[in-house]
C-alpha cells in the first residue's frame, strides 16, 4: 500500500476519541496522587520524568497492542517497538512534564498515527482541563470539551501587524543569537504552554507558535491537527516539521513566510 486509504480515518479517529476518554479516566482514578520524579540528564541539566509518564505510556501501548497488534510504536519513555507495518504510533505520555510536576494543568497526552513516516492523525488530550483536540480527516479538526464536539480552524485572515505570538526557546538560543531577532522578541507577548499553545493556534486563539528543540513525539501528534485546521507547520529553515527540531506554526502563508525571513539569522 503506497497511500493511506482515507476510508480508514474513521476507524483510527474513533479509537483515539475513545482513548482520550480512557486516559482522562485513568489519570483521575490511578495517577492523580503522589508520584516520583527523576532527572534524565543526571546533573547535566534538567529533563524530568515521573512515574506517571511511564504509567501513561504503558497504558497507551497496551491499548494499541490490543487493537492494532501489528503496528509499530515509538514512545518517549520506552523506545521503538519495530514491526513490518507501515503504521507507527508516536507517543508523548506527558507533554509538559515540568508543568505536571508543579501542578500546572496545561500538560497533555500526545499521540499520533503515522503512515509510512507521515503523521495522519493526532490527539492532544488535556485530562485536567477535561478537553482534547483530534483531527477526523486531513480537513477536519475538533476540540471536545465537556462532551461537546466543536470544529476548529485557524485565524486565516490575520495580518502580521495584529498577530498573537506564543514562543519559547527552552534555553536553545544564546543571548547573542536572540539579539539577531529583535523584532520577534518584541512580538513575544503571549505565554507558551507546550502543546496547548499549538492547540490554541488550531482554534484561532493565537496566530503563530515558535519553539526550539522539539522531538518527534512533541510535534508529530500536533501536525495533523494543525494542518486539518488550516495551519502551516515547518521548521525554522522551512523544512518538513516531521524532522522535528525548531518548529514554526502559523495561521496563514503570508505570516509564515514573514517569520521564516525574520528567523533566518538563527535558522540552521
Amino acid at each position: 500500500m503506497d497511500q493511506f486509504n482515507s476510508k480508514n480515518y474513521k476507524t483510527y479517529a474513533n479509537f483515539l476519541n475513545k482513548l482520550a476518554l480512557e486516559l482522562t479516566s485513568f489519570y483521575f482514578s490511578k495517577l492523580n496522587k503522589t508520584f516520583k520524579v527523576s532527572n534524565k540528564l543526571k546533573g547535566r541539566g534538567y529533563d524530568p520524568v515521573t512515574t506517571s509518564d511511564k504509567a501513561f505510556e504503558k497504558f497507551i501501548r497496551s491499548k494499541i497492542k490490543k487493537k492494532f497488534p501489528s503496528h509499530q510504536v515509538i514512545g518517549e519513555e520506552f523506545g521503538h517497538k519495530k514491526t513490518n507495518s507501515d503504521y507507527t504510533w508516536v507517543i508523548d505520555p506527558i507533554d509538559g512534564t515540568r508543568s505536571f510536576v508543579i501542578g500546572n494543568p496545561t500538560w497533555s497526552n500526545l499521540i499520533s498515527l503515522n503512515f509510512k513516516g507521515k503523521p495522519i492523525l493526532g490527539l492532544a488530550n488535556f485530562p485536567v482541563l477535561k478537553k482534547y483536540y483530534l483531527n477526523y480527516s486531513n480537513k477536519a479538526a475538533y476540540v471536545v470539551e465537556n462532551g461537546k464536539k466543536t470544529k476548529i480552524s485557524v485565524n486565516k485572515k490575520v495580518k502580521f501587524s495584529n498577530i498573537k505570538l506564543s514562543a519559547a526557546f527552552h534555553g536553545a538560543l544564546s543571548l547573542n543569537q536572540q539579539k539577531k531577532i529583535p523584532q520577534i522578541l518584541k512580538l513575544m507577548q503571549f505565554p507558551c504552554s507546550d502543546a496547548l499553545s499549538y492547540a490554541h493556534l488550531a482554534e484561532g486563539k493565537v496566530d503563530v507558535v515558535m519553539q526550539c528543540s522539539n522531538k518527534i513525539w512533541d510535534i508529530h501528534p500536533l501536525i495533523p491537527i494543525i494542518k486539518a485546521a488550516g495551519g502551516i507547520v515547518s521548521t525554522w529553515s522551512n523544512k518538513d516539521a516531521v524532522n522535528a527540531g525548531n518548529i514554526l506554526v502559523s495561521s496563514n502563508s503570508t505570516v509564515h513566510n514573514k517569520f521564516l525571513k525574520l528567523l533566518k539569522p538563527v535558522s540552521k
